[in-house]
């Protein structure tokens, strides 16, 4: 195991240092500003979807009211996330409690579980839209959409429970966390002995089979499906075709983000010749990345959410 610099394990109040970046001198204030400014448009873009669709009721239909429902994940994410960043760019501050680095892992993992099940169910119901367009309505009801949602966020929720559930009774004999922030892995890496549950948990069924794999397969299914039929479409149907393509793209970009950015991080964790800051900033890019990007998806892609926006902030400044 890793950090283990005490033999006795440790009591309570327990506090933790973060190993967060190494800053060289007078940097500090710049990388506050820029990550400030990174949270900045992480709240601005999201909140802005976020008000838009709540505010309009056309827009009250179901792929909105998830890409809502996503946009919550993503200001979970952020700010599960940078304002302990900017803390530590700004005074230089690395300790956390234990209750706080638990609460920080909880809100991380949350996010990226969340984020994957509601993009599973996006997928489904690009699926239903596309290749049974005459049962769509009566298939996606407002109570179904509403239950699949919470769906969705209970499943995220119960698999992150049980995952930190099994940390109650495990001693720390470590301090030092070897990250920029607090995940399930790197407080194991804290414990006294071996932890085979928690890593078979964790690694194996929680967040890779049960929870990415899922997600991939439905994701893959759903749109190998549309293609199939989109693809079989006659040319008098072109107009649905690109219709259907243009609603079904954002989902995959955002999707494609989110994974590819997960396939850097683990890839790159591989190779011990490369650099611990290196390793962390992508760390965060990973969680980053989708949180910045998936407004600007949304917003250039779907003519609706673009043109609501447009109205709602045109009348705005008639009013001012």
């Amino acid at each position: 195991m890793e950090n283990l610099t005490l033999v006795q394990p440790l009591k309570q109040p327990i506090i933790l240092e973060l190993e967060g970046f190494d800053v060289p001198a007078g940097l500090g204030p710049l990388l506050f500003f820029l990550t400030l400014l990174t949270y900045l448009v992480v709240l601005l873009g999201n909140g802005v979807v976020m008000w838009v669709i709540v505010m309009d009721q056309s827009l009250h239909r179901p792929m909105y009211v998830m890409v809502c429902h996503l946009t919550v994940c993503d200001l979970i994410g952020g700010t599960a996330l940078l304002p302990r960043i900017m803390l530590h760019l700004l005074t230089g501050e690395r300790r956390i409690s234990y209750g706080a680095a638990i609460t920080q892992a909880v809100f991380v993992h949350t996010y990226a579980a969340a984020f994957q099940t509601i993009l599973a169910l996006m997928a489904y119901d690009r699926y239903i839209a596309v290749c049974k367009p005459l049962r769509y309505h009566s298939i996606m009801t407002s109570a179904r959409l509403h239950l699949s949602c919470a769906l969705a966020w209970f499943i995220a929720i119960l698999a992150i429970f049980i995952l930190f559930m099994l940390h109650l009774n495990e001693p720390l004999c470590g301090r030092t966390v070897q990250h920029i922030y607090c995940s399930n892995r790197t407080i194991l890496a804290l414990a006294c002995g071996p932890t085979p549950v928690n890593n078979l948990y964790g690694q194996c069924l929680s967040m890779t089979w049960c929870l990415s794999t899922g997600v991939f397969l439905i994701v893959f299914f759903s749109y190998a499906k549309i293609l199939s039929v989109t693809t079989k479409q006659s040319r008098s149907e072109s107009s649905n075709r690109s219709k259907a393509v243009q609603t079904c793209a954002s989902h995959l970009v955002v999707y494609l983000v989110f994974e590819i950015a997960t396939l850097i991080l683990i890839t790159l964790n591989r190779f011990p010749s490369v650099s611990k800051n290196i390793k962390k900033l992508l760390g965060i890019l990973y969680i980053l990345a989708p949180t910045t990007i998936n407004p600007l998806v949304y917003g250039l892609v779907s003519k609706d959410l673009r043109s609501m926006k447009t109205i709602q902030f045109n009348s705005i400044f008639k009013k001012d």
